[in-house]
């Protein structure tokens, strides 16, 4: 199968063969031809897949035809939870549509707001945008929908778990109700067919991967250790293997600076990626991370979200995530596009329910490893699945950065010009076993 076969136009064939591609994905090869059709489409595919160029190519070979953008208007809306990722959908919209006269633009908060209004005042065939910075430029009538043909939602369930649902309602009441709609997300979870009912209209229903399972691509493993010893760990795991790309989560803010700073003590170049970050710290240190400056990023799982790394050999995760799914999430960012890649987790005796509980949601047992040098003193227990947090619906939404505005770039936490959602539900967490509670979240 090749991408003329799906129905694309020559320029954006040339733009697809212009970055290396000839065949597409699963998800290209079902999305394009549906959302070419004009039908409603709703897909669930698995970070890595292609889906990004699923709808980008289709939307502009609509948009190549037909009345330009006129001031301040917008004929095609991509919603997007994170600032990292609409710029990356942003960049692919102008790669792809470098052969077509189509505009675009892209807008996002932690930023002055005034360029955006400007850049806006010439209107945009495709605005990329995150929530909160949308719903102020709408207020300040920087933007307007009269032109609105396609809304796009992408990583739709990220966007319900960081607490944008009243946003994306706002959003939803003042656009026009003819109009095409593309929702994608990582699973349907019943949060996410609940907002595709207000949404979709007789959608084209697309799932490329099983919801919740690690791409085969990915070699998973567990090395048990002693929690102080991780940094350590890590280090030597950096060096005996050198190395040079590899993408570190950790749960906390505090705990990305932390390691960061010892690993730079240990000469390995590292940079942090957090919500506390500057918007120009954290593109720096993205840019620096791609460019093989530094060779090791460390990220808490909200500013990760959506970073867009070709061939990234490795991800470890140095503190496992309290929330299974995020596991996923985590993991998806390495074995991308067929490509092999290897996920790595330092696991201490005090993580064991959340080991139990990822293994529950991947029906699968990761193998377990002891580093010699560094064998744990407290052993992590096997089969405690029982009293892993359960796979349900109620997923908490990271009740903690929903109380106290942590969790978002520096300079959102009370300003409405960015993307901090308003209203943001309080929810419960459960106790995490055996440590207590941390003050700082990701």
């Amino acid at each position: 199968m090749s991408f003329a076969s799906l129905g694309l136009s020559l320029p954006l064939q040339k733009a697809v063969a212009d970055q290396g591609y000839d065949t597409p994905s699963p998800i290209q090869a079902q999305a394009i031809p549906a959302v070419l059709s004009g039908r409603d489409v709703m897909a669930a595919a698995q970070t890595g897949t292609g889906k990004t160029a699923g709808f980008t190519l289709p939307l502009l070979q609509r948009l190549a035809d037909g009345e330009p953008a006129r001031s301040n208007g917008t004929r095609a809306l991509i919603l997007t939870p994170t600032r990292e990722l609409a710029a990356q959908i942003h960049e692919s919209v102008v790669t792809y549509g470098r052969h077509l006269k189509v505009s675009s633009t892209v807008v996002f908060g932690g930023v002055k707001i005034n360029p955006q209004m400007m850049a806006l005042r010439k209107g945009a065939d495709v605005l990329v945008a995150t929530p909160g910075r949308l719903l102020d430029l709408f207020n300040q009538r920087a933007v307007n929908f009269k032109q609105l043909e396609v809304l796009v939602l992408d990583e739709a369930d990220r966007m319900l778990d960081m607490g944008f649902i009243n946003d994306i309602k706002k959003i939803l009441a003042v656009l026009p109700k003819e109009r095409q709609n593309l929702l994608f997300s990582a699973t349907f979870s019943p949060e996410i067919r609940a907002l595709a009912k207000g949404l979709v209209n007789d959608p084209v229903e697309i799932s490329v991967s099983p919801r919740n399972t690690a791409a085969t691509t990915v070699s998973q493993l567990v090395h048990t250790v002693d929690k102080k010893r991780k940094p350590a760990l890590l280090a030597k795991l950096i060096h005996d293997g050198a190395w040079k790309q590899a993408l570190v989560f950790t749960r906390t803010k505090h705990g990305a600076n932390k390691l960061t700073e010892f690993l730079e003590k240990n000469k390995i170049g590292a940079a942090a990626i957090h919500g506390n970050k500057s918007q120009g710290a954290r593109t720096k240190a993205l840019a620096n991370f791609k460019a093989g400056k530094v060779s090791i990023l460390v990220a808490t799982d909200i500013a990760a979200r959506g970073l867009d790394i070709d061939q990234l050999p490795q991800v470890v995760n140095f503190d496992l995530p309290n929330i299974a799914e995020d596991y996923v999430h985590r993991i998806g960012r390495t074995g991308r596009a067929g490509a092999s890649g290897k996920a790595i987790s330092l696991v201490s005796a005090d993580e064991a329910d959340f080991l139990a509980g990822i293994e529950k949601l991947t029906s699968q047992r990761i193998e377990r490893t002891e580093v010699e040098g560094f064998e744990p003193d407290q052993r992590v227990p096997e089969g405690r699945a029982s009293s892993a947090r359960p796979n349900n619906s109620s997923r908490p939404k990271r009740p903690q950065a929903a109380r106290s505005g942590q969790g978002r770039p520096s300079g959102e936490r009370n300003d409405r010009r960015s993307d901090a959602p308003a209203n943001k539900p309080t929810v419960r967490r459960k106790p995490r076993p055996s440590r207590p509670r941390s003050t700082t979240t990701a």
